[in-house]
């Protein structure tokens, strides 16, 4: 009899549970309150409630290669940088190729998930459900994979600003922001200087009169255009993994810091932080250096009190007649269907086997995907998560014992918390490359770098110097896709394809003259020094001697 899994959400993460489901002989049921795929990628004006939202000309910040699901290349006329839209036709391209959205029940809401009265003889859940049209429904499954992901509640904190309530002017979370518009010609503070903050503070700065971005921290900015201009992050690859892993983690933060300071100097910007580097999760942002150096974005410190129309910061300035201030302060997570004794939430804090398994439950049967704040992309992680947990449904993977499972949750956070600036923001981070191994040790599906060295030294290097693409873990093992070695090696060809709009005619390179002078005088000696013993009777034949030397010559 086939099991039955539960999927709740049609987002990326919920997208690859459907097909890892179908790619291990499960049937999934997917649950999807909206009524379409895409999760947070998929822009909408008005917010829905307990929703993520974006604004209209948000760009991924990873790139089409690094962001792809491992059997199914993004095509190679697309950007490297996508924008939201073009995610979304993505997703419904892969939709569409594994035919996965006849098993998803669009405009359904989750209202519970509970286990079954026999749940430790039979794993199953409990799942109850409400249509659009207010019809509630009780379904049985054997499995559950939740895929809801982390930007789904504003962390708002108004009581962290004082006199916020005397404010006359407006204010709303990021969630909020679709467009610049309306703040044409005004004052507009932004809060936070993450991702979200950093590009909206960008994207004000064209049209307001002043724009401040207010940061208790400061920040280290990456930007999206790397060496030569390829995407930055393709050269975060498994030498640099292993030369991080080696050096002392002040080293290593240093050279990176000190990259970045070439570009521009982050304490002349007003941005440096006091943490290192890779104690906080990154901002990506081209523009803001920009922004900065023509005025029309002023970096300020925290807000220490609102006073009417007047902004008062913690270093005593003050700036007067604003009119918006928009809180670019993420967000928390929760499953508000679940049980908390089967998943207990604390401050962005769950405890769950590498953010995958709540450890404590008799039956290994439910699994949250995408629960993870990757130096990377999600869109892999999730999808590879997802390929462990369908192989633990079946009975093809076995989970560690309990001690050894809160042993790992353990040192994780022990190792988070030695890492990272304490905040909830960074209490689900994880390295792209390592966290891939771990989970893909777990399928069975890590790559063997050095026997694909001895076997296909091609490929093996593509692996160990090139990017860490998600083809790679489809090379061999469960889920082995027969055109993952092409993919690799064919990567490059579709970062520059985009880019080729215009014949780009450039001068034939002069053919130099050096190298075969070199190679004809060595040969000359050459030959000189081998027929030395004869060498009066050949200089009283020159034609003898030049026919020698002509064949010890390179052909053409």
């Amino acid at each position: 009899m086939t099991r039955r899994v539960a999927v709740i959400g049609g987002g990326s993460s919920g997208l690859a549970c459907i097909k890892c489901c179908l790619d291990e002989g499960l049937e999934p049921v997917c649950f999807e309150s909206s009524d379409d795929i895409g999760g947070l990628w998929r822009f909408k004006e008005n917010p829905e409630p307990d929703r993520a939202s974006i604004y209209h000309s948000v760009i991924i910040n990873t790139s089409k290669e690094m962001m792809c699901f491992s059997d199914f290349s993004i095509p190679a006329h697309f950007p490297n940088y996508m924008h939201n839209a073009l995610i979304m036709d993505y997703f419904k391209m892969y939709a569409d190729h594994f035919q996965l959205t006849k098993h998803i029940r669009f405009n359904t809401k989750v209202l519970q998930i509970k286990q079954k009265s026999d749940f430790s003889h039979s794993g199953q859940w409990v799942v109850e459900t409400e249509s659009k049209n207010g019809k509630k429904d009780r379904h049985i499954f054997d499995a559950v994979m939740i895929c809801i992901g982390h930007h789904c509640q504003p962390n708002f904190p108004l009581h962290d600003f004082p006199g916020i309530d005397t404010f006359k002017g407006k204010y709303f979370h990021s969630r909020d922001y679709k467009a610049p518009e309306e703040w044409r010609d005004k004052k507009v503070i932004v809060i936070g200087i993450g991702n979200s903050g950093g590009d909206i503070a960008v994207e004000l700065s064209r049209v307001t009169k002043q724009l401040y971005l207010s940061t208790r921290r400061g920040a280290w900015i990456f930007n999206r255009v790397g060496d030569n201009g390829m995407p930055m992050d393709l050269f975060f690859n498994r030498m640099l993994n292993n030369i991080q892993k080696i050096l002392p983690f002040g080293l290593f933060n240093s050279i990176g810091e000190g990259r970045l300071n070439r570009r521009f100097d982050h304490s002349l910007y007003n941005l440096k932080p006091k943490h290192r580097l890779f104690s906080q999760h990154p901002t990506v942002n081209d523009e803001l250096p920009n922004r900065i150096l023509s005025g029309t974005v002023q970096v300020k410190p925290n807000i220490r009190r609102f006073c009417g129309s007047s902004v008062e910061f913690d270093d005593g300035s003050v700036v007067e007649d604003i009119d918006l201030v928009v809180f670019a302060t993420g967000y928390t997570f929760s499953f508000p269907f679940l049980a908390s004794q089967v998943v207990s939430v604390s401050k962005n804090k769950a405890s769950l086997f590498k953010y995958v398994f709540p450890p404590e439950l008799e039956r290994p049967t439910l699994a949250i995907i995408g629960l993870v704040q990757p130096l990377g992309a999600i869109m892999p992680i999730s999808e590879m998560q997802a390929r462990w947990a369908t192989r633990v449904f079946k009975g093809c993977v076995k989970l560690p014992s309990l001690a050894a499972m809160q042993n790992d949750i353990q040192n994780k956070k022990d190792a988070m918390a030695k890492r990272y600036v304490t905040t909830q923001r960074h209490t689900i981070q994880v390295d792209y490359i390592s966290y891939m191994d771990e989970i893909a040790e777990q399928v069975g599906v890590r790559p063997n770098i050095l026997k694909l060295l001895l076997t296909d030294p091609r490929v093996g290097l593509s692996l160990l110097f090139g990017p860490c693409t998600p083809y790679q873990f489809r090379l061999s093992g469960p889920g082995k896709w027969a055109g993952a070695r092409q993919a690799i090696l064919t990567q490059w060809e579709r970062v520059a394809h985009p880019m080729q709009t215009r014949p780009c005619d450039q001068p034939e390179p002069k053919r130099s003259r050096k190298w075969p002078l070199v190679l004809s005088v060595a040969a000359m000696g050459l030959a000189v020094y081998a027929y030395r013993d004869n060498l009066q009777a050949l200089l009283q034949d020159p034609t003898t001697l030049l026919d020698r030397i002509k064949a010890l010559l390179p052909t053409k």
